[in-house]
């Protein structure tokens, strides 16, 4: 059993920052890649940065020079981030994390519970 805790979000005035935390526990052999991604109302889930477990990153290019994504390899926990905030970049956002756990070192891939973002113009 795999689980994520993401921490935050909030609430924050367009160009101001926030950072955003996934931890991943239990039964992980290693993580491959982990990454953030958003949705909006009424939008499909985009992915916003992903990170691999070598430490190559990509992001959306409305992010780019905004956002930067790392990782502590060793608290398996992904970080998102995020400087002068904009209205547009409101969302829900979510951690996903592939892996291999368990003694068999079953490859999966989940998904946090979200965290709300709310930028205010």
């Amino acid at each position: 059993q795999v689980q994520l805790v993401e921490s935050g979000g909030g609430l924050v005035q367009a160009g101001g920052s926030l950072r955003l935390s996934c931890a991943a526990s239990g039964s992980i052999f290693s993580i491959n890649a982990m990454g953030w991604y958003r949705q909006a109302p009424g939008k499909e889930r985009d992915l916003v940065a992903r990170i691999t477990s070598r430490g190559s990153t990509n992001y959306q290019d409305s992010v780019k020079g905004r956002f930067t994504i790392f990782r502590a390899n060793a608290k398996n926990t992904v970080y998102l981030q995020m400087n002068s905030l904009k209205p547009e970049d409101t969302a829900v956002y979510y951690c996903n994390v592939d892996a291999l756990v368990g003694s068999t070192w079953s490859n999966i891939n989940i998904w946090g519970q979200g965290t709300q973002v709310t930028v205010s113009s």
